[in-house]
């Protein structure tokens, strides 16, 4: 997962939650830098109703407004100056003269850089002045405010001082619901609107630039307030945001830009391998829903086939909301199938169903396999997340900037991407990667194979600290439970501490099936999503085996050695190398695949068991001394180990044999179809078993949402008569 057109090295934050990726269950995703480049490209614009941009989208090269600039159209001029000076760009004069831009924001550099082009060139800027280089003339500007950008305002804007006239001037750029409805009185802003929704149709992003004359009185009374707000220490941003807004008023609307933003690679694939796996992915966009919906298209996140239908939340009122609402869940629990179903929704609507449906849409949410939540603010995303938490999935945010951080932290687990804007959101994540095409690798490869691993070592853990236990309490009956222990404290720690822990290690290179097998067949994630490997089920199974072997050990042990020449000692020892045989048996049945590392631990640990107790039993001062020298010379203890392997491993071999063939799992199917050479139209049993590949997956899933039913059809009645 290194990315190497960055060199940028996936980073894991936190490792204690590695068996939850193989769980995930909800992928919330940005859109801006995550599923796209966050390379931004001026394409077209909108000037005075008049739409430029030739026929390869490009407005840089279009001849009208090439010759608009050098003819000095004011309008154009004005449109120019909001985009080289509405900005936190800093520009950097290299020593051969030319100047580049560093910007916060990667619109903002392509709005600057597209001015540039167009002969309205920012040479200098410091925190006082701005210069402007335009058609050879310079013009300097005193920056007196900046009126910052917030995800409420949606909009920033600056004011500026000519250096000439001495005209004071508001520049704002924002969002066409952010700037439109704040036009002057009596300006004519449907074509900006239709122009608007026609880029975002597009899949463009659209900023709407405005422009209004101040009066020096009107300035100084406003600066003083603003001055006042800003050092007020009560409710400071929203005194800020009061008296910005009582300045961007009957604004002279000069026009629309709309900005490239290209998909990244492998963002499609990505996505269809990861719905293929059972994820449901979500987007959440502060964009436009147009904008958003394009996107979701080209990604592989909605599909416009005759089965696909986009549901949309939306009203003018808060009635049309939640009725709205209410048909998109009836649909939803009417339909059979819902893969093609997605809804989509806006952050005002949001807030309107949070605040009074909020257990509507949380079923909603349980239903809908993928959504599209446009125009949402950081603390939307993180609402959404937690309402998915709240029903008991587990979910992934992943995002790339520092107003992703909110979602990231409220998931289940956090992935940043060390992208363009930053890297706060992978500071903050648990994970950080390089492209969001390394998702998949994440999920399906580290998190599934940590999952099993986890699985198996929590499981086998309790099993061989229970077989002791049970070998103990047997010999307390024995004993006439005078507390006698039958293993000395040697022995008892090294088998902790030495004996079972290296053998058990090996799991850390275990993998059931391919990682190319992985990748061929996602919907094997399904299988762990379900919990298949560890629940109540599988743990009663590793405790019932270890009750078994304990009795197999004891029984046998004591059958061999119960006449009255045996010393404890003996019995100790005998009673402990029949757990090590047991034990080297059961990590070496539950390996799926072998490597150097694996046999050196299992089987090299099994015979320095020996070594160990042999140098042990050379040293007078210890209890087992001559032990392990008498007992290996004796053909009975070699008949009790054969016997005790025999007997504790044949049912359990058994069982499983029969299990695999007569109610495969689809784990055994696939490592069936990896034996035959990865073809699954074989004859006999596997071909049969392949047919049923999908039926055992669906089954995965069907178990899974079996916990959530009860919530899902609660008030289903009322449901269904509100959306008929």
């Amino acid at each position: 997962m290194f990315d190497w057109e960055t060199n940028t090295p996936a980073h894991s934050a936190n490792t204690a939650i590695s068996e939850d990726l193989g769980q995930i269950e909800y992928i919330l995703s940005d859109k801006t830098g995550t599923l796209t480049e966050n390379k931004m490209i001026f394409k077209q614009c909108c000037i005075s109703d008049t739409l430029y941009g030739n026929d390869n989208g490009d407005a840089l090269n279009d001849v009208r407004l090439v010759n608009a600039v050098s003819s000095n159209d004011p309008d154009v001029i004005k449109f120019l100056l909001v985009m080289a000076l509405c900005n936190t760009v800093v520009p950097i004069k290299s020593n051969d003269g030319t100047v580049s831009y560093k910007a916060q924001s990667q619109d903002e550099e392509a709005l600057v850089n597209a001015a540039a082009k167009l002969n309205m060139m920012l040479i200098s800027k410091d925190t006082i002045t701005a210069e402007i280089c335009f058609n050879g003339s310079k013009f300097w500007y005193e920056l007196l405010d900046i009126l910052e950008f917030t995800s409420d305002r949606k909009r920033m804007s600056v004011v500026v001082k000519e250096g000439e006239t001495g005209k004071i001037l508001l520049l704002s750029k924002g969002a066409d619901e952010a700037l439109l409805p704040r036009a002057c009185p009596g300006q004519q802003i449907q074509r900006y609107l239709e122009a608007v929704e026609m880029y975002s149709q597009l899949g463009l992003r659209t900023l709407c630039l405005g422009w209004r004359d101040l009066k020096e009185n009107e300035y100084k009374e406003w600066s003083k307030n603003f001055q006042k707000a800003s050092c007020s220490l009560d409710n400071r941003e929203f005194k800020i945001a009061e008296v910005c807004n009582s300045l961007e008023q009957d604004l002279q609307i000069l026009g629309v830009t709309a900005i490239e933003d290209r998909l990244q690679d492998g963002v499609p694939e990505t996505i269809k391998l990861l719905r293929n796996a059972g994820i449901n992915v979500w987007m959440l966009t502060g964009d436009k829903q147009n904008t958003a919906i394009q996107i979701g298209l080209l990604c592989n996140l909605i599909t416009s086939g005759p089965n696909s239908q986009l549901l949309s939340i939306s009203g003018k009122t808060e009635e049309d909301v939640l009725r709205s609402l209410e048909r998109a869940l009836f649909i939803m629990k009417n339909t059979s199938e819902t893969k093609g179903l997605a809804f989509v929704l806006d952050g005002w609507a949001l807030e309107l169903i949070l605040k009074h449906s909020k257990e509507s849409f949380t079923r909603l949410a349980m239903l809908s396999k993928t959504a599209i939540c446009c125009r949402m603010t950081p603390l939307q995303k993180a609402q959404l997340v937690a309402i998915l938490k709240s029903v008991g999935y587990l979910t992934l945010a992943i995002g790339d900037g520092g107003n992703d951080v909110r979602m990231i932290q409220e998931a289940n687990i956090g992935v940043g991407i060390s992208g363009r804007e930053g890297l706060q959101a992978a500071r903050a994540a648990d994970y950080s990667i390089g492209k969001f095409k390394f998702l998949k690798r994440l999920i399906l490869i580290h998190g599934r194979y940590s999952y099993n691993r986890t699985a198996f070592i929590s499981q086998y853990s309790f099993y061989k600290s229970l077989l002791m236990c049970f070998i103990q309490i047997l010999f307390a009956f024995l004993s006439g439970l005078s507390g006698t222990s039958l293993f000395n404290s040697i022995s008892l720690m090294a088998y902790n501490v030495f004996y079972t822990s290296l053998p058990v290690m090996t799991i850390i290179f275990d993998k059931d099936i391919s990682e190319t097998t992985v990748m061929q067949y996602p919907q094997i994630l399904l299988h762990s999503q379900a919990g298949r490997l560890l629940n109540l089920t599988t743990f009663c199974g590793w405790f019932g085996r270890s009750l078994y072997h304990a009795l197999v050990v004891f029984f046998i042990t004591i059958c061999a050695y119960s006449d009255e020449k045996s010393e404890m000692q003996e019995l100790s020892m005998v009673a402990l190398s029949g757990c090590i045989w047991l034990q080297a048996f059961v990590v070496t049945m539950d390996t799926n695949s072998f490597t150097c590392p694996q046999i050196l631990l299992i089987w090299g640990n099994f015979v320095a068991f020996y070594m160990i107790n042999l140098i042990l039993s050379t040293v007078p001062s210890l209890q087992l001394y001559t032990i392990t020298f008498r007992l290996c010379s004796q053909p009975s203890y070699w008949i009790s180990m054969a016997l005790t392997v025999a007997v504790g491993m044949g049912p359990v071999v058994a069982f499983r044999y029969l299990k695999n063939l007569y109610q495969p799992s689809a784990v055994n199917i696939l490592q069936q179809v990896e034996q035959r050479n990865g073809s699954i139209r074989t004859s006999g049993n596997l071909e049969s078993a392949g047919a049923n590949l999908t039926n055992l997956l669906t089954g995965s899933r069907k178990n899974r949402d079996s916990n959530y039913r009860p919530l899902l059809s609660e008030s289903a009645e009322s449901v269904s008569a509100s959306g008929s």
